[in-house]
């Protein structure tokens, strides 16, 4: 795929949705933090629905830490690998109090220091909290990259650095987040909706149910 043909595509995205975000319900950086890493391996539906009830009354480190291991498994029960995520938060946020201040850092290696938090949440952390360019490969990008040849890899980490080569700078805060709401509402993994798809006419996918695009937007940023 050309430069050209991708500058359009991000245009196309940019012109469906000007303000692209997660989906992740939030309202502090730590908040978010908690969020992702509870969305591993989860729909960020039932995120929201546990989170819903967390942090109304557990939004911070030191709230958390006063709930305990069994109080925070309790409000997360709901969510997969619950158990193991819960342990990670309570070690996170006893790191956050004693290292950060109490504050998530706005700093790839100290992110990745903090248990259950590896290079994919890391990314969107640095992404929707603080503004950096970086972009999180999930399987939506991983699928959508290569299906459309936007950036071609046989690994994520490959992926995400191709498609930070190729992405022109004016789109790269927001290409996360078009390309993840692109891969779950339109490109899906067993049958993609090519033909509602604004970028149709430009993947080089060759198993495309239609050919024209239409012009129904993304889902819409809040």
């Amino acid at each position: 795929m050309n430069s050209e043909k991708r500058a359009e595509i991000f245009r196309r995205f940019r012109q469906a949705n000007p303000h692209p975000t997660t989906e992740l319900q939030y309202s502090t950086p730590f908040q978010l933090l908690v969020a992702v890493i509870l969305s591993a391996q989860a729909t960020d539906k039932s995120v929201n629905a546990a989170t819903a009830r967390l942090f109304p009354i557990a939004g911070t480190p030191g709230a958390i830490l006063r709930l305990g291991l069994e109080g925070l498994s309790e409000h997360i029960r709901t969510i997969g690998l619950y158990n193991n995520k819960a342990r990670n938060i309570i070690a996170t946020c006893q790191i956050l109090l004693e290292r950060h201040d109490g504050k998530v850092p706005d700093d790839r290696e100290a992110l990745q220091s903090l248990p259950g938090v590896g290079r994919k949440t890391a990314n969107v952390v640095l992404n929707t909290a603080f503004g950096h360019p970086t972009i999180a490969v999930d399987t939506h990008i991983f699928r959508v990259a290569n299906r459309t040849r936007l950036a071609t890899g046989k690994t994520p980490l490959a992926v995400e650095k191709r498609l930070l080569r190729a992405t022109p700078s004016e789109f790269l805060h927001d290409a996360h987040h078009w390309l993840i709401l692109h891969g779950r509402y339109v490109c899906k993994a067993r049958r993609p909706e090519c033909q509602r798809c604004i970028i149709a006419d430009l993947c080089e996918y060759r198993g495309k149910t239609a050919s024209e695009p239409s012009a129904l937007p993304l889902a819409p940023g809040r």
